[in-house]
């Protein structure tokens, strides 16, 4: 009769080893997850911002080339 708790608390062991190294896993997959959804969400607004700053120059590069333009002259278009 001894020999069956022993096997049951050898059972118990061997199960709550084996749900500790899964909770333990499940963790550190977690914490990971999260570390690359930290690093997305910052590459993604390091984009937004060269993007926006890429466009704010676009615009102002258009709005300088509009203004320095010279107009055409008048004879230009009568031959």
């Amino acid at each position: 009769m001894s020999k069956f708790p022993t096997r049951i608390s050898a059972a118990r062991r061997n199960a709550e080893a084996l749900l500790s190294r899964s909770k333990k896993q499940e963790s550190t997959l977690k914490l990971e997850q999260e570390r690359e959804h930290d690093a997305m969400v910052e590459k993604t607004a390091r984009l937004r911002a060269l993007r926006l700053a890429k466009e704010a120059a676009d615009q102002q590069a258009a709005a300088t080339k509009i203004a320095t333009a010279r107009p055409k002259s008048r004879r230009a278009g009568q031959k």
